[in-house]
């Protein structure tokens, strides 16, 4: 069994650098595709540069109950019917080559219903190509004398790219070349007739700005993205024999060596972007190469005939332009061999499947399946776009589904500010399509209310600029000083020059030929000419034999010389060797030293958290704290307010009760202090009353015929009204009563006791003697001040409760005091032997008829306690 190893962690790489304040709104355009029939309803008009309207067809209005409503829509820029490839192609792509050339990452998608006319927008027709063999063109006119060689920029499988040295690219042209598959189309191959009219762009655009001291190389891939799962357009699949080749519709497959490709998976770089893994990625060098790259996947994607398109795509394909780049050395020649100096960008062209309803595209099993998955993924475009507009506006920090969808999660490096993103909304004018055209309509709409962070442009490599084209003039210009000298750079030429100018420097040789025996001129002609080139040899050999010496005397020298710079060269390196190990042991401290520092930092750092949330949590208890103590404080302020309103109201009250009560008592006091008078008065009346030596008691016919009158004695209060006498009994003595005497009241044995008429008599009260009654009498004792027992009858009224019982409502109360004085006097006999008649007749009267007073409280007064008194003589027995 295979052993499991732990995964590294990561260490966080910083993401490209993007500038969050500057920010650019996702560029929306709308393009209007004519209609087929001219005499097709048309729901859709161009009203400027900027806006169009759509209005509903006529059946519509008729089913909607006669509604009718127009509704206007504005874009970045509206293009008509008539407008061309190209214009279109200058005014949304173009920019983006141009981005994509300074370094930076773009996603240009075309979007709308099936049959709008999205996959001519980005593809093409024959004859006139669409935007992507447009953005080829253009890049490769830009970059075509910069270009690397092949196999000088190889990218990695984690979405990255490393520079290889000339002889690795080499080896890797070699292997390529030795390889049997076919090779991609050259600038000496024919071109594909199939797709060469949609290539041949005769406008020879390009950017005008680029940098010429960067050599670059093209990397394309194709993907599509079916029923939500991601397949490579170009993977070569390898020739299964044992796996049935039968399609869905149990027919055979025309092409039996096909295979469909396995799903791929997205994966996140160090730098957080997100990318395929294990996808094809091509290097190209020219437009042909790339497009026929391109349409090698084209014939790969799932298209299907149904209602509304014959050739409707079925999924979302996503043609990827990868552009790598890197500066020369100081030099001009070769590529900088660092990794940190690369810069890899790319450009996305996508073209989304149709949304489509399904009731009129007739679709069934698979097609329906396709149609439900394509609609998913476009809602959750939809619902990312809404998410990101809300956080953006309303300040939400909403999370962004991307994961629900796989066409979401590949782009939101660009949502999070990792380039531009241009839309174009394809819609078709036919009134058919007028509810899908409103719904794509208001997502376009909404879709230029989201902004996404401007990208910074790419920092400077810090090399001289021009050094190219320098090294290019340099060698032309030793080139000539070379061939001025001696001759081309050639060696083949200059060796056959030198063996040439040889060859010219020998005598010519005479005609060999002997016509005749006699001959005697031809042979000595022959041997002088022989002779002057064997001198000639001579020569020749003896100054080369000089030139060699002096050319190894020179070699000898300049041997020494390099020998002798080798040592001196030799000696400065091992110098700067000791210096570099010096240095490098000084980094090598420093970045213990560093880490040193580092793992302190950390650690105050930590602390520094520690005691921030401890200072924290202290500043919020003292908050509380303080919270808690204004309102205690304030709490405390109310009480005090209310205690000290209470205690106002309270000696308020208590201060009028006194006031009342001491009214009250001066009251009680004079009235005390009139009976004291009263009495004292009477008894000095009996004192001082003469006597007679026999008194003659008055007869009863006498008493009876006259009774004694007896003065009111004067009140203590100065002019009081005078008192009436009140006979004490129940004032309503003809109404029904309940006259309720608790067992405890002890009898008065007074003459004068309360009698209540048709009373009836309980001890205790009940429901059953309140039902008969209509009034209530309660006797109640009490002691009073002067021991004497006071008698209180507390009178009410009865009435029914609502609840059908009985309730008593007091309204008044009667006071019966009784006083007992100590003993009986006499008055004495006064010094005038012949008293008034007046007098006469009050003799008789005892000490205990004078001095008996009654006081009754009066009900219902509201200045305290009145008395009113009056005597009554006491009538003698018969």
């Amino acid at each position: 069994m295979k052993a499991v190893r732990a995964k590294t962690p990561r260490r966080p790489a910083l993401k490209k650098p993007s500038n969050p304040s500057l920010k650019d709104p996702v560029g929306v355009y709308c393009r209007v595709r004519p209609l087929s029939r001219p005499d097709q309803e048309c729901c859709i008009e161009v009203i400027n540069e900027t806006t169009v309207q759509i209005h509903p067809p006529d059946g519509y209005r008729i089913f909607r109950n006669g509604e009718y409503r127009e509704t206007q829509y504005s874009f970045k820029e509206v293009f008509g019917t008539l407008v061309v490839q190209k214009e279109l192609f200058d005014v949304v792509a173009k920019p983006l080559v141009e981005d994509l050339i300074r370094g930076k990452n773009g996603l240009l998608f075309t979007y709308g219903v099936t049959g709008s006319g999205k996959t001519h927008t980005m593809t093409g027709s024959p004859g006139d190509g669409g935007l992507l063999p447009r953005c080829l063109d253009m890049i490769f006119n830009s970059i075509g004398p910069f270009q690397a060689k092949r196999f000088v920029f190889k990218l990695d499988d984690k979405n990255g790219v490393d520079v290889q040295c000339e002889v690795d690219a080499l080896l890797e042209r070699q292997k390529r070349d030795a390889m049997p598959v076919p090779k991609t189309p050259s600038g000496k191959r024919q071109i594909d007739p199939e797709f060469a009219d949609m290539i041949n762009v005769q406008d020879h655009c390009k950017v005008e700005e680029v940098d010429e001291d960067n050599v670059y190389s093209v990397f394309v891939s194709y993907i599509e993205i079916y029923n939500n799962y991601i397949y490579d357009l170009l993977e070569e699949a390898p020739f299964d024999p044992i796996k049935p080749k039968w399609n869905n519709c149990n027919t055979p497959v025309r092409n039996g060596d096909f295979i469909p490709p396995q799903s791929k998976i997205l994966r996140e770089d160090q730098n957080h972007n997100m990318y395929v893994t294990g996808c094809t990625e091509v290097e190209v060098k020219s437009t042909e190469e790339a497009f026929e790259v391109f349409w090698r996947g084209q014939k790969k994607r799932r298209i299907a005939n149904t209602q509304l398109n014959r050739e409707s795509s079925r999924s979302h394909s996503v043609f990827i332009i990868k552009l790598a780049q890197a500066p020369l050395d100081a030099d001009g020649d070769n590529v900088l061999q660092e990794k940190e100096q690369i810069t890899l960008s790319q450009l996305s062209l996508v073209d989304l499947a149709g949304s489509e309803r399904t009731n009129r595209t007739k679709a069934e099993g698979n097609r329906l399946r396709e149609a439900g998955n394509i609609n998913q993924s476009l809602m959750t475009l939809r619902t990312c776009i809404e998410v990101l507009r809300e956080n953006q506006m309303y300040g939400t920090n909403k999370m962004v589904p991307y994961r629900d969808s796989k066409l979401t999660h590949l782009f939101k490096n660009y949502f999070d500010g990792e380039g531009k993103v241009r839309m174009i909304v394809c819609v078709n004018p036919k009134a058919e399509d007028y509810e899908e055209s409103l719904q794509v309509m208001r997502f376009a709409e909404m879709t230029q209310e989201v902004e996404v962070a401007r990208p910074v442009d790419r920092p400077l490599c810090g090399l001289t600029p021009g050094r190219r084209f320098r090294n290019q003039a340099f060698r032309e210009e030793l080139s000539r000083k070379l061939e001025m000298r001696g001759g081309p750079i050639n060696g083949e030429t200059e060796e056959q020059s030198v063996s040439e100018m040889f060859l010219q420097n020998f005598p010519p040789l005479p005609s060999c030929e002997l016509l005749d025996v006699n001959d005697d001129q031809t042979l000595p002609k022959l041997i002088e000419v022989l002779e002057k080139r064997h001198k000639l040899r001579q020569m020749l050999s003896e100054e080369f034999a000089k030139n060699v010496l002096a050319f190894k005397t020179m070699l000898q020298e300049f041997d020494s010389s390099v020998v002798s710079k080798e040592n001196y060269i030799q000696g400065k390196l091992s110098e700067k060797e000791k210096t570099i190990a010096g240095q490098k042991m000084e980094l090598e401290r420093l970045e213990k030293k560093i880490k040193t520092l580092e793992y302190k930092i950390e650690i105050l750092e930590k602390t520094a958290t520690i005691y921030e949330e401890d200072k924290r949590n202290l500043q919020q208890e003292l908050e509380s704290k303080s919270q808690k103590l204004q309102r205690q404080a304030s709490d405390k302020r109310r009480l005090e307010a209310r205690l000290q309103g209470m205690v106002t109201e309270t000696t308020m009250k208590w201060e009028k009760e006194c006031e009342r009560r001491v009214a009250a008592k001066q009251l009680e006091m004079q009235n005390k202090l009139w009976v004291k008078d009263e009495k004292l008065k009477q008894l000095k009346a009996i004192v001082t009353e003469p006597k007679n030596e026999k008194p003659e008691r008055p007869s009863r016919e006498r008493d009876r015929e006259k009774p004694v009158q007896r003065s009111v004695s004067p009140s203590p209060v100065p002019n009081a009204p005078p008192v009436r006498l009140r006979h004490r009994r129940s004032r309503s003595a003809g109404e029904r009563w309940v006259d309720h005497k608790p067992p405890s009241n002890l009898p008065t044995e007074t003459v004068m006791q309360p009698h209540v008429p048709h009373a009836i008599t309980v001890a205790a009260a009940s429901e059953k003697a309140l039902a008969k009654c209509d009034k209530y009498m309660l006797t109640h004792q009490e002691l009073a001040s002067d021991g004497e027992i006071e008698t209180k009858l507390i009178k009410g009224d009865v009435f029914k409760t609502r609840g059908g019982g009985q309730a008593v409502q007091f309204t008044e109360i009667e006071t019966l005091k009784q006083e007992s004085p100590t003993g009986r006097k006499r008055r004495s006999s006064p010094s005038n032997p012949d008293p008034p008649e007046d007098a006469a007749d009050s003799e008789w009267t005892d000490v205990e008829t004078r001095c008996s007073v009654a006081v009754e409280m009066r009900a219902g007064s509201a200045l305290g306690p009145g008395y009113q008194h009056h005597a009554q003589p006491k009538r003698r027995k018969p």
